[in-house]
């Protein structure tokens, strides 16, 4: 007979399997996903699944970048290195700042605040499904002083969002990149990479200070099998990628995202 540490596990690397092969049919890493199901389904604590899901992140993160390598050559990510440091001066300071508030902040705000940015992100993947995505020709602003501050500014704000959600912030990197580089998409992809790895560290460094930080020791089987499942989810969505029409799922998971977030951020404020 099963015990519950099995069943747990075995739920784990099956929602993380789900999760990785639906984030990597539209080229995320599902952390968007994950955390609600921390909540809600394993029921941590919100300031435990951030610190776990962030962890996740950086190692599904890192994989995503060694997979990656091979469609994108190193040589042009240096080439385009100047996309990711005018990010990264904005998205270090943006983490560092919101893991240190997240630490400190009544538990019912962090949960309405978290629960506002799920719900954002399930907006814009439904925005996305309905308008489509732009995959780069032109930059929405000429090189120079301007699209430097907007790179600064648009940095902070999405290190604020990895900070507080532990993810990679690929789903606003990438159109971010897109839009304001005028980059493809497919190299949007890796850019987006190259700004969450570091920008990850820096917020798990600063949440590295709290009690909840324990949740990496207590949840070690929950974490080494879900990370397994989300790596080999991702793989397989990669390799399903173009079966499904990406409009029709942006605009199915931005539905199942704005939903399981509202009901596992209002139960776990007891509202």
């Amino acid at each position: 007979m099963a015990t519950k540490l099995q069943i747990r596990t075995g739920q784990g690397f099956v929602a993380g399997s789900l999760i990785g092969t639906l984030g990597g049919l539209i080229g995320l890493g599902g952390a968007e996903f994950r955390l609600p199901v921390l909540v809600g389904l394993f029921r941590l604590s919100t300031l435990e699944a951030v610190v776990l899901n962030k962890a996740m992140s950086l190692v599904v993160v890192a994989a995503a970048l060694l997979f990656r390598a091979r469609a994108i050559p190193v040589d042009q990510l240096v080439g385009h290195s100047g996309i990711a440091m005018n990010l990264l001066a904005g998205s270090l300071v943006g983490a560092w700042w919101a893991a240190g508030h997240a630490l400190t902040m009544p538990r019912i705000w962090l949960n309405r605040i978290i629960m506002g940015m799920l719900a954002g992100l399930a907006v814009l993947m439904l925005s996305e499904s309905l308008l489509g995505s732009n995959s780069g020709s032109v930059a929405l602003l000429d090189a120079g002083i301007p699209r430097v501050i907007a790179g600064v500014v648009a940095g902070f704000g999405i290190g604020i969002v990895a900070a507080l959600l532990g993810v990679a912030g690929g789903e606003l990197l990438i159109p971010t990149i897109v839009l304001l580089y005028g980059v493809d998409i497919k190299l949007a992809g890796s850019l987006s990479l190259m700004v969450s790895l570091p920008t990850m560290i820096v917020g798990f460094a600063r949440y590295s200070r709290s009690d909840a930080f324990d949740v990496l020791r207590r949840e070690q089987p929950l974490f080494g099998w879900m990370v397994v499942g989300s790596i080999l989810g991702a793989g397989v969505g990669g390799m399903m990628l173009g079966l499904i029409p990406t409009r029709l799922l942006l605009a199915v998971l931005g539905c199942i995202l704005l939903i399981s977030a509202v009901k596992a951020f209002l139960h776990s404020s007891g509202e």
